[in-house]
């Protein structure tokens, strides 16, 4: 009976049909990276796992980059855009930062001749996302907007899928191509703008997880050490509409009076703040000074003007299809990191 069962097992895996990595890995019980650096002979991957993955990829028919070549060769004149929302299940593309990226990305990609296929993807109910998207054959490339909490997952695909391009935030020595902003520089100028505006007890207003808030935290960290004040404090605030402003007015009724500069991770969380800091009678910038982050229009017309840290992203959005273009054409690229800019309105 033993038998059997073994026999019954070696069969279904001879059905398996293997069409792309993310199958090969399946098969092995392993990650798609795995498979990708086996397949490309990296010693990263010890030597029983590669013979193991060696043996399925010859007992399938399946070639190294078998994937990518059927992309070169059946062009379907998509390009893939993928926002995974790992860190903030319940955050929505109708966001204003994702909404003004994506109408940028959209002319650039039309100008080129291109069609845009969106997905948002929630990484804990599809631990494949991106594997399955880019080995679907609908798309000839992928833009990944935010790495959330998936810089590992993005980087193990980029170890072997070479059109893919992502916004975010870049650390020395990783495979993935991005574009981004110096988040990091970005929250040195927002935290130096507040404590020049007379601000001496500092707070950050977003979640902290995130790589990109991460990094803004840390430049606004950084100036508060450098000035001798105490460290900012971070108040976890989600970006989905739901929770945000229930999540501010109970940062308010706890810290009150003991915080007199606030950066927010994004303008959308800070025009949210203006109106909490207004219904507990707090004056804007006498009370307490605010500042932003993107420049995103709503920026110009809250009340009063907020003041925020640019990041250019109609630039942005040109050097995404314009990377993702030449990594198509079998260019190699580098990582496009941008310069924030600084814009004083009135609120600090």
């Amino acid at each position: 009976m033993a038998g059997s069962d073994k026999n019954d097992s070696k069969d279904m895996i001879a059905r398996t049909v293997v069409r792309n990595i993310t199958d090969l890995a399946r098969l092995a019980g392993v990650s798609p990276g795995t498979v990708s650096r086996a397949l490309a002979g990296k010693t990263l991957v010890n030597a029983r796992t590669r013979e193991k993955i060696e043996a399925l990829a010859r007992e399938h028919g399946f070639r190294p980059n078998q994937m990518a070549s059927g992309l070169r060769r059946q062009k379907t004149g998509v390009i893939g855009v993928v926002i995974p929302l790992g860190h903030d299940t319940r955050q929505q593309i109708s966001d204003s930062f994702f909404m003004t990226l994506l109408g940028h990305l959209a002319d650039e990609l039309t100008l080129h001749g291109y069609d845009l296929m969106l997905r948002r993807v929630v990484p804990d109910e599809d631990a494949d996302w991106l594997d399955r998207f880019i080995g679907s054959g609908m798309i000839d490339g992928v833009i990944v907007i935010g790495q959330s909490d998936q810089f590992e997952r993005i980087e193990d695909v980029a170890e072997g899928y070479r059109a893919m391009v992502v916004w975010g935030n870049h650390q020395e020595g990783q495979r993935h191509c991005v574009v981004g902003t110096d988040n990091r520089l970005g929250g040195r100028l927002a935290a130096e703008r507040l404590i020049a505006a007379g601000a001496t007890r500092l707070a950050f207003l977003g979640d902290t997880g995130p790589i990109e808030f991460a990094a803004r935290f840390a430049g606004a960290q950084d100036v508060a050490a450098r000035m001798g004040l105490a460290p900012v404090l971070p108040l976890v605030t989600h970006l989905s509409p739901d929770r945000a402003s229930e999540e501010i007015a109970g940062h308010f009724e706890r810290h009150g009076r003991g915080i007199d500069g606030i950066f927010a991770a994004t303008d959308t969380l800070a025009a949210l703040c203006l109106t909490e800091l207004r219904a507990c009678g707090l004056r804007v910038p006498e009370d307490v000074r605010i500042i932003g982050f993107d420049d995103l229009p709503v920026a110009r017309h809250t009340v009063p003007p907020l003041t925020t840290v640019r990041q250019d992203i109609a630039a942005g959005a040109h050097s995404l299809v314009d990377l993702l273009l030449r990594r198509l054409a079998g260019e190699q690229t580098e990582s496009l990191v941008m310069p924030p800019e600084l814009v004083t309105r009135q609120t600090a």
